[in-house]
């Protein structure tokens, strides 16, 4: 959805808009080519290590981090801070620990590109919410597809249900 806009364009349909198009198609949005891109994948248990086949199949570069080195399929463990500069996707994947625990605050938000795309379906507070929802709002970074929020369900005043841009939040499905 991030790279796509697959939820504009469903929307655009249902409203009319593709009826409305010149040609046979609509083209309104901008997309992004995964081919080429970096993902940054923290956390390569069962989970990380399928999303590395998967960014590949897409023709990724997969950068990991973990706490022990090198794994089965011979990605050496890289440096967070490498991490969140050179990937232009984050995928969370690793289980919550006093040490993780906000991991990825208004620091990691500054490091990393305009343009990259955080993905969090492991834990909430993995993620300060605050920061994270500051960060878009500024245009820090391109976009974030949530899965998983500190308190599930959502309460009132949570930062990332006010009309943040950029932010796909799913139902911890």
């Amino acid at each position: 959805n991030l790279v796509t806009s697959v939820n504009k364009y469903n929307t655009d349909v249902h409203n009319g808009e593709w009826q409305k198009a010149s040609s046979f198609t609509l083209l309104k949005y901008h997309t992004t080519e995964l081919s080429g891109k970096t993902i940054g994948i923290i956390g390569f248990g069962n989970i990380g290590q399928a999303v590395a086949r998967i960014a590949e199949a897409f023709g990724m570069r997969v950068l990991m981090n973990r706490k022990s080195g090198v794994t089965s399929l011979g990605y050496p463990s890289t440096p967070l801070s490498d991490i969140y500069r050179e990937a232009d996707v984050i995928s969370l994947n690793c289980p919550l620990t006093a040490d993780n625990k906000y991991m990825i605050d208004r620091h990691a938000l500054a490091q990393m590109k305009s343009s990259a795309l955080l993905i969090n379906t492991a834990r909430g507070p993995l993620v300060h919410q605050g920061d994270l929802a500051e960060a878009l709002m500024q245009g820090k970074i391109g976009g974030a597809g949530i899965d998983v929020l500190d308190t599930e369900p959502p309460t009132s005043g949570n930062p990332l249900l006010n009309d943040v841009p950029n932010c796909i939040i799913t139902p911890h499905s």
